[in-house]
């Protein structure tokens, strides 16, 4: 199963994450971390890469984030690996809800698509 790490600006990480729990039960293979204001980019790179390595998975690890642009997805960016790590920005409920239960199966490639498909869906 492919592990999952959404990464914001403040708070909004977490509380996704307890949104979807809301939704679909607990989620053991998805972490947040929520950057605080006044996170250096030295700390907010270890908190990512520690919990990187608390939900690395053979699968790969797809990563959430909130900005494109925005400090949480640069330093995200740093960690891509081609078939290990993909970032996808724009997290929103619907996209961490079907990251959810995606299950055991498709490739990491096709995870980050049918997120990201999802999310760009349920805005209108």
């Amino acid at each position: 199963m492919i592990g999952g790490l959404i990464v914001t600006h403040g708070r909004l990480a977490i509380e996704l994450l307890n949104a979807a729990e809301m939704i679909v039960g607990e989620i053991h293979h998805i972490a947040a971390v929520s950057l605080g204001w006044h996170d250096d980019v030295g700390t907010a790179t270890g908190m990512i890469e520690k919990t990187l390595e608390r939900v690395k998975s053979p699968d790969g690890v797809l990563i959430l984030t909130d900005m494109f642009g925005g400090t949480p997805t640069n330093i995200a960016s740093t960690f891509l690996d081609e078939g290990k790590v993909e970032v996808v920005t724009g997290v929103n409920l619907p996209m961490l809800i079907k990251f959810a239960q995606l299950g055991e199966g498709p490739t990491l490639a096709a995870a980050a698509k049918a997120v990201r498909e999802q999310g760009q869906s349920s805005i209108y």
